[in-house]
């Protein structure tokens, strides 16, 4: 039989079994964005009353942290807006964008928190106790009630994850500049408040590091974390009457979406329920739930069976 062999190709979209909408976070920006606006207003206000550098330095960080919100609330937005002719996708993508634009802001902030606690290490400067004690036990209110918001979405969610570390670390921050502020009035050491900061800023570092490396992960088309290509490669290897695997790519649409495509030899050809069932299990095992798959009843034709080819 010499017909052509692309007869036997199809291909097939699974629409069955998932939803495009992840969970919406919306509200829980909107209300932190306006806490945390209003918040570095205070800050200012305060900061300047008590001739506080901390206090004012801490709302140049919270004003960081109110566009990290919008940047992320931007980004899930546009990443549920409907495909264009032009954006076949949509705008999906705008959430890791997101997510890469917060690491950076967070890496930023760690570092101004670094550079300002080093300046008060060498020229220890007097605090003004009680007022400094009551805008930043604020703040632990504000930015924790705000990471609790998010807390839900922070494992799926890159861009979601972003907005929490944001939130804890604020927090964080604030905790700090309450005891500091504490021990400074009962023991009159002044290191105390830049020598907490110092701590605070790398732990920080640490979860800011993380989101950076997978947002940069991400944004290159790297299979994403707690995904193993090679377990993927085995199960549609294993596969009925499935006997090879190639031009395998997975890759992430947005920050909770993933999407695979994949040839597979079969040279019983292919039907609805095989595909439709191999769909399923992808998003069902691996959380994958964008595959489209290419039957093929020889591998010897196609151009992208060699495992160099991409």
């Amino acid at each position: 039989m010499a017909h052509d062999h692309h007869h036997h190709h199809s291909r097939a979209h699974d629409h069955a079994g998932h939803s495009h909408a992840p969970d919406n976070f919306g509200w829980a920006f909107a209300i932190g964005a306006s806490l945390n606006a209003a918040f570095v207003a205070a800050e200012l206000i305060f900061g300047y009353a008590a001739n506080s550098l901390a206090l004012i330095s801490d709302a140049v960080h919270n004003l960081s942290d109110v566009i990290a919100l919008l940047l992320a609330w931007g980004g899930a937005w546009l990443a549920q807006q409907q495909p264009t002719q032009r954006h076949t996708y949509g705008y999906r993508r705008a959430s890791i964008l997101a997510a890469l634009f917060n690491a950076g802001l967070l890496l930023v902030a760690v570092g101004g928190i670094i550079v300002e606690a080093i300046n008060r290490l060498q020229d220890p400067a007097p605090v003004a106790g009680w007022t400094v004690v009551v805008v930043a036990t604020l703040g632990i209110a504000i930015n924790g009630g705000t990471a609790l918001l998010f807390m839900r979405g922070r494992h799926g969610d890159l861009n979601v994850r972003g907005a929490y570390l944001h939130m804890v670390a604020d927090a964080g921050v604030s905790f700090g500049v309450v005891v500091a502020a504490l021990v400074i009035m009962l023991t009159g050491w002044l290191w105390v408040d830049p020598a907490i900061s110092l701590a605070i800023a790398s732990v920080v570092l640490v979860s800011g590091w993380g989101l950076a490396r997978d947002s940069v992960n991400l944004a290159l088309d790297g299979v994403p974390r707690g995904i193993d290509l090679s377990d993927v490669r085995d199960y549609l290897g294993t596969l009925d009457g499935v006997s090879e695997v190639h031009d395998l790519h997975v890759w992430a649409m947005s920050t909770n979406e993933t999407a695979l495509t994949a040839h597979l030899v079969r040279r019983d050809g292919s039907d609805d329920a095989f595909l439709h069932r191999v769909s399923a299990e992808l998003s069902h095992r691996f959380n994958i739930h964008h595959a489209t798959l290419q039957i093929e009843s020889s591998g010897e034709v196609c151009k992208l069976a060699p495992a160099e080819k991409v």
